[in-house]
């Protein structure tokens, strides 16, 4: 069979919707600047599902940093890999400035989070180690697995029982290969919003063998006292052997870092391919991301007010009777029981006739005959935009449960 003509006949969960769902529930189009209201197909509508959890996508002095830098050095410097012809100062100070805000030894830069942290694995283990993670990991973690030509094993989510039975499989197989055990989690989990077990698993370094990467792409900045993380927030830094951040949430920009012991950032300075074979970071995203440090450190306010937001939103809402699921982070899912059609009629009536926009998840993310709206609230959001959204999701989860969205057929207009 050509490989081509395959391709049509065995369409992804996703991509056997394209037709009826390009350009308004997959691909939708947010026009106008970053912020608490922008445009969807001409109409300005309360937007809910940005990563922008400190509203540092328009602060002014952000805009100008990125403005600035790219006008003195433009997005080609600098040119090549980092490790050929691409570094830089302000690369170097990037990192030290990390190492200092997470507290770590050490820290490399990367381009990517999903990019970087499969690399990451890759670059950690070898056929005779063993990668144990939890079964909500996001996808970069997976296929970071699964690019692993040893064992791998997955423990239930968030299971202590669960991981200690994989981490007695996986000690009895290294005990024999004479490799290591890789344990990987995530701080906060960026579908349902319950933080990761960290202080537990670490607890079990008292009985097994293993060191623990952590994946905190929704703590990092949003999360402890100086918004330092997951690891911060349960007050077990120092004993995370490897951190793993992303600028794409709280810092509304582009770009990855791993922190942890000196010699094991040396080692990943020189063996991950990702970063070795690709193009360093540009300098207006180096140089932004300096600002965004400066700015997180200077302004706890910040940090405040998202979390001012996430209570007043979450506390709204459960007040309505809705179920959350075990968020103990801004993530916030509001799970409803319903189909496809029922999913799709709300959403269109969210956005259509109320001027909301938010993320809807259905099977295989989570069980069939489940919705999840995923609402992502940030220190931009107001007040108002809160309260009138808790209204709003009243009305509709009425609509709902009297089959309103059931019988209408699924159209866009």
């Amino acid at each position: 069979m050509d490989l081509f003509a395959k391709l049509n006949q065995a369409k992804t969960p996703l991509g056997q919707y394209a037709k009826i769902a390009y350009g308004y529930f997959m691909f939708p189009k947010l026009e106008g600047d970053i912020a608490n209201r922008m445009k969807f197909r001409g109409k300005e509508c309360i937007v809910w599902s940005l990563n922008n959890y400190l509203g540092l996508a328009n602060h002014p002095e952000v805009r100008k940093a990125d403005a600035d830098a790219a006008e003195q050095y433009g997005l080609a410097a600098p040119m090549g890999a980092r490790m050929m012809s691409g570094n830089t100062t302000f690369h170097e100070q990037l990192e030290d400035e990390l190492s200092s805000f997470m507290g770590k030894e050490n820290t490399l830069l990367m381009n990517y989070g999903y990019q970087g942290m499969f690399s990451v694995i890759d670059s950690l283990v070898n056929r005779n180690d063993v990668i144990v993670y939890d079964s909500e990991s996001h996808a970069c973690i997976v296929d970071g697995a699964r690019l692993h030509p040893g064992k791998r094993f997955v423990f239930q989510h968030n299971d202590m029982e669960s991981l200690k039975k994989q981490l007695e499989r996986a000690t009895a197989i290294v005990e024999k290969t004479g490799g290591g055990v890789l344990v990987i989690t995530e701080g906060v989990f960026g579908m349902a919003g319950d933080q990761g077990k960290v202080k537990e698993i670490i607890e079990m370094k008292k009985q097994f063998e293993f060191r623990l990467l952590l994946d905190d792409a929704h703590g990092f900045g949003t999360m402890g006292k100086t918004g330092a993380g997951t690891g911060e927030a349960q007050s077990v830094m120092n004993e995370i052997d490897l951190y793993f951040g992303t600028f794409a949430k709280s810092m509304a920009l582009i770009g990855a870092f791993i922190s942890g012991k000196e010699d094991v950032i040396e080692y990943l300075r020189y063996n991950l391919r990702s970063q070795i074979f690709a193009k360093s970071l540009p300098l207006p995203i180096v140089i932004g991301a300096l600002k965004r440090i400066e700015l997180i450190r200077k302004h706890p306010e910040f940090i405040q007010r998202l979390w001012d937001v996430v209570r007043r939103l979450q506390t709204g809402l459960r007040g309505k009777g809705f179920n959350l699921g075990n968020t103990e982070s801004p993530v916030t899912p509001v799970f409803l029981s319903g189909g496809t059609t029922e999913s799709g009629n709300l959403v269109i009536d969210l956005r259509e006739n109320y001027n909301i926009f938010c993320s809807v998840v259905l099977y295989p993310v989570v069980p069939k005959d489940v919705i999840m709206l995923r609402l992502i609230p940030s220190a931009a959001h107001t007040d108002e935009d809160v309260d009138y959204t808790v209204d709003v999701f009243a009305k509709v989860k009425s609509k709902l449960v009297s089959g309103e969205y059931a019988s209408k057929a699924l159209e866009v207009a």
